[in-house]
This record gives structure tokens, C-alpha cells and sequence, in this order.
């Protein structure tokens, strides 16, 4: 075209490097394509398709098949199968099952794997963050929560603050709070679930699941929102519930928590003197002081170890519903009791008073003063039963308060007049 437009002598022509090869030959099976894809096609109609995609086919046993030199893409029989595929379509290839391999896995968690991951769940589901700390701590700090033994420093650390395995996770969700607060963000709610370390011994490691509360609420003209510590409370026995502890069976015990919980608004639960499971509470401002975090703080820890498992078969089926077919009613009891005894040993009483009727027992007032003698309160207590067979009676019903009554007074309370 230039010559013939524009005129003028060729020079002669020069060719420099080496023209790439043509692709090579390679044997192909046809019944690789029933095999990879599950197309039943005869033997014609597979050569049919590569010959018209500008592939060579020889006939043998095996095939021999030469890509075009534009097709440097296809090197081996997989390719040319999946051409046949693309040209007949994959709306002609086979729908098959999956073949019955039988009952399904029963999972390989243990029962401790098992429970981190419900404590987890349960914990996430109440609207707290999971935080992912270091399992080390600086060595002052561990100190301030009962560790910081030279048999448990950390000879290499990875910082000069992390240089002492922790004897509780609290001290690690005190300070992600803290950086939470200083950057904006003071209203946390953090748990953590991992391991503690109390000695250097192979059975000084634990495994705890910890939470933590930073309550900062808005400031609001209405009244004043409910006590955090009862909040927190009700989730941690609601985490307990869902965990299968033997919630009705923990003993309240005041007083005893170690010194960095605060000493009158703390308690822990245990199961008899040497079986304690969890601690809770308010943290004591002089520990959060030292983390340089402000108060008030709450918080609980459960050493899951230290957990019972649940009694009878292991089983993830529910069981029969048992719903009652009778109306239910509330009888209200005012009791006056010591002031330094806990309204939940007074409630664990009552509902076992007559396990087959009371259906709960909830508290609605307690009252301190005018009418109730010094150095005692008020606990006002909603008992609600439930008739099985049959409609009780006014005589059945005065016994079963009776019942009430008298277990309340074995624990020293007597029925306010």
C-alpha cells in the first residue's frame, strides 16, 4: 500500500530473532472428557468440535491432537476438554448427588472448646465486644492482681511492658477501655476469654472468661438509670444459665473477694469454700488508678475449669415441651430480715419451699426505715405458683404460703405485720 500510495523502493527485508514455535502435539484420550465432566458424547462429535476450533485430530490410541498456532493457551488434554465443554455447553453437563456418606459428623470440640464458643456467642448476643489481648502483662501490674513471680516473667519479651505472663485477663480489658476512653469512646463494653496463669506448674494455667463495663451514659433529665452492678449481675448469671452451671446451688459470699475489687460493691460465687467460680463486681479505684483508667469500673471473671459440667446425657435435642395448661397467680410476702444478710439466700429459700408449685420468685421493694426496726430490712418477694393437675384451693393455697413463711423464718427472716 505504500508503494502503490505513496511510491518510492523497498529496502530488502531483514528477519531477526526466531519465529516462535508452533505449539506441540500431545496425546489426548477422548474418554477424558465423560470423566472430568460427565458428557456422554461419542467419539465423532468430540473431534467434530476441536476440528472446527482449528485443532488438528488424528485418530489413534491414543489421539494426537496440534493446537493452532493462535491457541498457545491449550497445553494438555484438560484444555481440550473443557473446549468440548464450552462448545456443547455446561447447561448439557449432569446434575449428580453427592453420595451418602452416611450420619454426619458429631464435631470434635470438647466439652471445654464447646463452652468457649457458647460463652462467646451468649456474650456477643448481650451486646459486648470481644477484645483479643496479649496473655502478658508488665510485671508492676501483675503484681497489683495477685501474680507478677519472677518464676513467671518472660526471659525474651516481645516489650518492655509485656514482660510477665497475666494472672487475670482483667487488667488487660482495663486498659483497652481506657484507650477506648481516651480516644472518644468511654461507654465499653469488653469481654475476653483465654488463658490465665497462676504458677509455673502445668496445672497453674486456667481459662477464664472476663467482662468489663465502663458505664459513662449520657447525661439525661429523666431519672436515674438502673444500678450498672445489678446489670451486670443478671448477665453474668444469665451467662452461667446458658454455660449449665448449677446456678440454683452458688453460694453468695461478701466480703471475701482479693483487694483489687472493691470491698463493698463485690461478691463471688462458689460452690462450698474451695470451689470458688466466679468474682464479681466493682473494681477498687485504687487499681484503676494505677492503670490510669477512670472509675467506675465493673466487671466479673469465671474460671471456666472451675465450672461443673451439666449432669445426664449429652444430647443437642430439646426436649418435650412442658407447657402448663392451667393459669398461674402471685401471692406478695414482706419479710424483715438482717440487713447484712443476702436477699438471694432469702430467695433461694423460698422457691424451695415446694419445688413442684412455686414457679419463681422475684424481688420488687426492699425498705429500710420508718416501721422496721434498726439494723433490719424490708424484702418484699413475688412468689409465683403453678397448679399442675389441678386448680388449687384456697386451703392448698394457705398451706403452700405456710411453707413459705416457714422457710423464710429458718434463715432468721419473720413475716412483716
Amino acid at each position: 500500500m505504500i508503494l502503490d500510495l505513496c511510491g518510492g523502493e523497498p529496502s530488502e527485508i531483514v528477519v531477526t530473532g526466531q519465529a516462535p514455535a508452533d505449539p506441540a502435539a500431545f496425546a489426548f484420550d477422548p474418554a477424558r472428557v465423560a470423566s472430568l465432566t460427565g458428557l456422554s458424547l461419542d467419539d465423532d462429535r468430540i473431534a467434530e468440535i476441536l476440528t472446527r476450533l482449528g485443532f488438528e485430530v488424528a485418530r489413534g490410541a491414543p489421539w494426537t491432537v496440534t493446537p493452532p498456532s493462535w491457541r498457545r493457551d491449550v497445553e494438555g488434554p484438560a484444555d481440550l476438554v473443557e473446549e468440548v465443554a464450552r462448545i456443547e455447553g455446561y447447561g448439557a453437563l449432569p446434575s449428580t448427588p453427592l453420595p451418602d456418606l452416611g450420619a454426619p459428623s458429631k464435631g470434635v470440640l470438647n466439652p471445654r472448646q464447646a463452652r468457649v464458643r457458647l460463652a462467646r456467642r451468649a456474650l456477643a448476643a448481650m451486646g459486648y465486644a470481644e477484645a483479643v489481648t496479649w496473655s502478658f502483662t508488665k510485671q508492676s501490674t501483675a503484681a497489683l492482681f495477685g501474680g507478677g513471680d519472677d518464676a513467671l516473667r518472660v526471659e525474651n519479651p516481645i516489650a518492655a511492658d509485656l514482660d510477665c505472663m497475666r494472672p487475670s485477663a482483667l487488667p488487660n480489658l482495663i486498659q483497652a477501655a481506657a484507650r477506648n476512653a481516651a480516644r472518644g469512646h468511654a461507654d465499653a463494653a469488653l469481654f475476653e476469654i483465654g488463658p490465665i496463669y497462676l504458677d509455673d506448674s502445668p496445672t497453674g494455667q486456667r481459662t477464664v472468661v472476663a467482662g468489663l463495663i465502663a458505664p459513662r451514659a449520657a447525661r439525661h433529665w429523666g431519672t436515674a438509670p438502673e444500678d450498672t452492678l445489678f446489670g451486670l449481675k443478671g448477665d453474668l448469671m444469665a451467662l452461667l444459665e446458658a454455660l449449665g452451671a448449677p446456678v440454683a446451688s452458688l453460694q453468695l459470699a461478701q466480703g471475701q473477694n482479693r483487694d483489687w475489687w472493691h470491698p463493698g460493691r463485690s461478691a463471688r460465687l462458689q460452690l462450698g469454700p474451695k470451689n470458688v467460680m466466679v468474682e464479681f463486681g466493682a473494681l477498687h479505684p485504687r487499681v484503676l488508678k494505677a492503670l490510669d483508667a477512670d472509675a467506675p469500673m465493673l466487671a466479673f471473671e469465671i474460671v471456666l475449669d472451675a465450672v461443673p459440667e451439666p449432669r445426664g446425657a449429652k444430647s443437642k435435642a430439646r426436649g418435650a415441651a412442658n407447657l402448663a395448661n392451667l393459669m398461674p397467680l402471685t401471692r406478695d410476702f414482706a419479710f424483715v430480715v438482717e440487713d447484712a444478710k443476702a436477699v438471694g439466700d432469702l430467695v433461694r429459700a423460698v422457691a424451695g419451699a415446694d419445688k413442684a408449685l412455686i414457679a419463681g420468685v422475684s424481688v420488687f421493694a426492699v425498705y429500710r426505715g420508718a416501721g422496721v426496726p434498726e439494723g433490719m430490712k424490708s424484702v418484699a418477694l413475688e412468689v409465683s405458683i403453678q397448679p399442675v393437675e389441678a386448680t388449687l384451693t384456697e386451703a392448698e393455697i394457705e398451706a403452700l404460703s405456710a411453707k413459705v413463711v416457714a422457710a423464710a423464718q429458718k434463715l432468721g427472716a419473720t413475716l412483716r405485720g
